[in-house]
């Protein structure tokens, strides 16, 4: 059987190359042309639509690209739902919704063919089957990534080794959170439900949730704030409001370009984490120049660019020749087979509506 995939794989691969060359010499010139003055719309995780890799592209095109920042998968299928097409062209889902949108009939398919990076992006993303539907494919792998432990090394000067810490009474109210039902995942893993079935994390029983829950109003007293931005839990480490977090690398990162020390660790009980992809929205006014974007932003040295800015691990490993060592590492580029083992990546969850209002009996407890 596996002999069979890696045969099928580089048939496919020998087919897209061709498609792919092709493909970029029969609209290039075109497309400068007709899409001078156009705007595209990415609603995005912040930092998605970074002008440090934008530029270049709005000046190859003559367009703008404005991106807007939404602060949870929730807000996301909300604004999809309210606008769609008429407002945005691409979103950013993470993969526990991004299946949802291809059901919901709120993207359109994208086009391998036209993606000149689609060929050397990861097998493991590239070959998820949640975004495919009647043999289209409705999304670009982009980045990925945990959702990590960070504290501030000046205050904790040994490593965290559990998320216990937590819940140690001396940091009481020096702890943020996301405000957002991912918590309700990390809660079933630090209780130990995934150790045999991963799954089990985002299919919770009654009985499950109800224990998740139980543990995040026992972590409430250790609360200075539910976060909804990243940029909101930047301010917090800055104001010295609170000392650890859960957070996504572009936090460590972000703060210490600033002279901060911020660290973070995938503690004993292991993480979860998210895979972002690019979609085209249904009925996008400009969907031909939003598949022009992910042709674009697949390429390796466009890709080191989002790399740089948000010390996100990404799609593409061969961007890895446009990258220093150090953040090489940071980004796993080189061991991302290890951290795709190794990590509880989000998953659909069909019973969404239940985890929200459990969220929401959570921050209303008293």
């Amino acid at each position: 059987m596996k002999m069979y995939l890696k045969i099928a794989l580089a048939s496919c691969a020998i087919v897209f190359f061709s498609c792919e060359k092709r493909g970029s010499e029969n609209t290039n010139t075109k497309e400068k042309k007709d899409f001078k003055g156009a705007t595209l719309n990415i609603l995005c995780w912040e930092g998605y639509a970074d002008e440090q890799f934008t530029k270049s592209f709005e000046e190859e095109f003559g367009v703008k690209v404005k991106g807007t920042y939404f602060g949870s998968s929730d807000e996301l299928v909300s604004k999809l739902q309210s606008g769609g097409g008429s407002s945005y062209d691409i979103v950013s889902p993470s993969s526990d919704v991004a299946g949802y949108l291809v059901k919901a009939g709120l993207v359109d398919p994208v086009d391998p063919s036209k993606i000149s990076g689609w060929d050397n992006l990861s097998p493991l993303l590239k070959n998820m089957q949640d975004v495919v539907k009647d043999g289209q494919v409705y999304g670009m792998p982009f980045t990925w990534g945990p959702d990590y432990l960070v504290y501030n090394a000046d205050v904790i000067q040994d490593e965290p080794t559990s998320w216990d810490i937590f819940f140690d009474p001396q940091y009481r109210g020096k702890v943020a959170i996301w405000d957002d039902i991912s918590n309700i995942y990390l809660m079933g893993q630090v209780l130990g439900m995934d150790k045999e079935d991963p799954s089990v994390l985002y299919n919770m029983t009654e009985d499950q949730l109800a224990l998740a829950k139980a543990k995040l109003i026992d972590l409430k007293p250790q609360l200075r704030k539910y976060w909804a931005t990243a940029g909101e839990l930047d301010n917090l480490f800055k104001n010295g409001e609170v000392v650890m977090a859960v957070g996504w690398p572009i936090t460590p990162a972000t703060l210490n370009r600033q002279g901060m020390n911020i660290k973070s660790t995938i503690p004993k009980e292991g993480a979860t984490g998210w895979i972002d992809r690019l979609m085209i929205v249904k009925g996008s006014e400009n969907a031909e120049l939003a598949q022009l974007w992910l042709d674009y932003i697949s390429k390796p040295q466009n890709m080191a660019k989002v790399a740089e800015v948000t010390t996100y691990s990404i799609a593409n490993p061969n961007a890895a020749k446009h990258m220093s060592e150090e953040l090489q590492k940071l980004t796993y580029i080189n061991d991302m087979d290890y951290y795709h083992e190794n990590l509880n990546f989000w998953q659909p969850v069909p019973n969404r509506k239940r985890y929200n209002e459990v969220w929401s009996e959570v921050k209303n407890a008293n």
